[in-house]
């Protein structure tokens, strides 16, 4: 067993929350810069001044509608100033946020609004609303439903940040501030729901003091970042713990804060907000690494490209080996010229760092990034730790590992490698599931279900995972139980693996009901001796097969969705290894044996 501690950090007072940095700021800070706000083409400053009068004006709104104190209230959104303003009011009137993917599935908005016991959810657009429309008869609890983006039709929904300011214009300014001033550091701040492996996300409850605690931690780690004056653009899911926890840690910093919901024109929106850094997963790392390389290629200077990337990387790896020679930093500054500016300037030209999380960058990426000027600081964390548990530093930084342990936070590592978690950021409990509760809460330490290794420095690295939950490219969690379940439901198909770990998309591996399968070649007028192996290409049969796969999407949202299959030309057995005697899956087995068909997926 080996255990490592990050620094001691402030202790969180009994009686703080999130939204004292808002009036703080205000009164202290009043003309500092907390948003640029993208209006009309353009960026708009937002002092610290005015978004607190608005997170006043809406969370008075929010009262007068009835919301009380302790309430949850739903917020459906893409990633937009709205969402953060939204958040802080929600907290400023007592009530904790739930937040949902504006990706999720009519099924996933239900049972989350359901679960949550929400009073009141805030939607993005018409079609949202909709959604949650066809529900309400459903979710009794469920009082209000605003809307932010205004509606076109004549008589439609006003936005919701107007509507609610109407609606509180008679309640005064003390009354918002009281109701503030009465939420504690350990009352619920929010409800993250996460991917289980039953199928049924679960409410992670998120205090104020757990948040709280992660922002402190991550002033600690990052304090050239998260300062004042520098910038940041949001452009991962607010709904995602990890861009919530640099959307609070922006705030309490005074870092300005933008926001982009599309990723179509994100390069454009780096080049306008030139942010001093930027957050993201790391597959859009790899879209930049191999659209510059492609790009490059194309035009004839692939040679140059090249020999850039692998000076890079050195010039990266003997930072960590006594430094770079005469040669290799010459070579360094030629390509910085030709190469490395005009890659940095696809971040916005400002860009020192990037943060990293969700999944694996791997070494080599690593390398090339830190080479080129910007380096990418991995970290590990999940909903359940408020986010990070560990980041590498730019003082402290091991490329391959996802850093050491943040500031009063504790990684051990147990006797079968499992990484356990000790501090304040750790998750108080399920929401209405005592029993998810126990297997993860044990002893006072935070079972992750993945698997690590500490090095002597402390430096992390992941090198498994004990669950079965996939985390693709993107760092989306999906739980495969849920899509795998409904594949199976259909008559045709014996067995289904979801597949997709580091991955850019979801697929899966299908096999086919040896019983079932003559019945539906003679149906469909297939030759009598076909066998499965003869018509894994068929179209009738792949068309039955995306018939079950498109049933079983409808269950979850669009980035958790199987978006290729591939038949096999066998079924799995107990007696090829590949079922348990209870008929469960051994994914190992069948990643093993069927490795070529995964492969192929993603061939292309």
């Amino acid at each position: 067993m080996r255990e490592f501690s990050g620094p001691s950090i402030a202790v969180v007072a009994d009686e703080e929350n999130l939204t004292d940095v808002i009036w703080e700021n205000a009164e202290r800070f009043a003309d500092s810069i907390s948003f640029r706000r993208r209006v009309d083409g353009g960026w708009v400053d937002v002092t610290t001044k005015d978004f607190a009068g608005q997170v006043k004006a809406v969370a008075k709104g929010l009262m007068a509608a009835g919301i009380e104190r302790g309430d949850r209230v739903a917020l459906l959104s893409k990633t937009r100033y709205e969402w953060t303003l939204l958040d802080y009011a929600i907290w400023a009137a007592g009530a904790s946020t739930v937040p949902a993917y504006e990706t999720s599935s009519p099924e996933q908005v239900e049972w989350i609004l359901s679960d949550s016991g929400a009073r009141a959810v805030v939607v993005e657009t018409g079609e949202h609303r909709a959604t949650v429309a066809g529900l309400t008869d459903r979710l009794p609890r469920l009082a209000n439903v605003w809307q932010i983006e205004p509606s076109a039709e004549p008589g439609g929904a006003a936005a919701a940040v107007d509507e609610l300011t109407a609606l509180g214009a008679q309640v005064g300014d003390e009354a918002v501030r009281e109701r503030a001033a009465s939420v504690m550091a350990d009352d619920l701040a929010t409800l993250v729901y996460t991917s289980g492996t039953t199928g049924r996300p679960k409410g992670c409850e998120l205090t104020h003091r757990n948040l709280l605690a992660d922002i402190r931690a991550g002033v600690d780690a990052f304090p050239k970042l998260l300062q004042p004056g520098n910038s940041v653009l949001l452009f991962l899911p607010l709904a995602h713990v990890f861009a919530r926890i640099i959307q609070c840690c922006s705030v309490y910093t005074r870092v300005a804060l933008g926001h982009t919901p599309d990723v179509k024109n994100l390069v454009s929106d780096l080049g306008d907000f030139q942010p001093s850094f930027v957050l993201s997963v790391p597959r859009v790392f790899e879209k930049v690494y191999n659209g510059a390389k492609q790009k490059a290629h194309a035009d004839g200077k692939g040679r140059i490209f090249d020999a850039a990337d692998a000076t890079a990387v050195a010039w990266s790896r003997a930072q960590d080996t006594g430094g770079p020679g005469v040669g290799l930093r010459l070579r360094h500054a030629a390509f910085d010229k030709l190469v490395y500016a005009k890659l940095r300037a696809v971040l916005g030209s400002r860009c020192i760092a990037a943060v990293s999380g969700g999944a694996p960058l791997g070494q080599r990426l690593g390398h090339f990034f830190r080479g080129i000027g910007v380096p990418v600081l991995e970290g590990y964390g999940l909903t359940e730790t408020t986010a990070a548990t560990t980041v590498n530093t730019e003082e402290a930084f091991k490329v391959g590992t996802v850093g050491r342990p943040v500031a009063g936070v504790t990684v051990r590592i147990a006797d079968d490698g499992e990484i356990l978690i000790h501090g304040e950021t750790v998750f108080r409990r399920y929401w209405n599931n005592e029993q998810a509760t126990r297997e993860v809460l044990a002893d006072g330490w935070f079972h992750s279900g993945d698997l690590g290794e500490l090095d002597d420095e402390g430096f992390l690295q992941v090198t498994g995972r004990k669950k079965e939950i996939i985390v693709t490219a993107s760092g989306k969690n999906v739980a495969p139980a849920v899509l795998e379940d409904r594949v199976r439901a259909h008559p045709l198909i014996s067995q289904c693996m979801v597949v997709g770990d580091q991955q850019p998309f979801v697929g899966a591996l299908i096999t086919i009901d040896q019983e079932a399968f003559p019945a539906w070649r003679s149906e469909h007028g297939k030759p009598p001796d076909a066998s499965v192996a003869d018509l894994v290409e068929d179209a009738d049969l792949r068309a039955e097969v995306q018939g079950a796969v498109d049933d079983a999407n409808n269950a979850v949202s669009k980035a958790e969705a199987i978006r290729s299959f591939r038949i096999l030309p066998v079924d799995f057995s107990e007696e090829t290894g590949e079922l348990t005697p209870t008929l469960k899956l051994k994914r190992a087995v069948v990643t093993k044996s069927f490795g070529k068909d995964i492969e192929a997926l993603y061939a292309s």
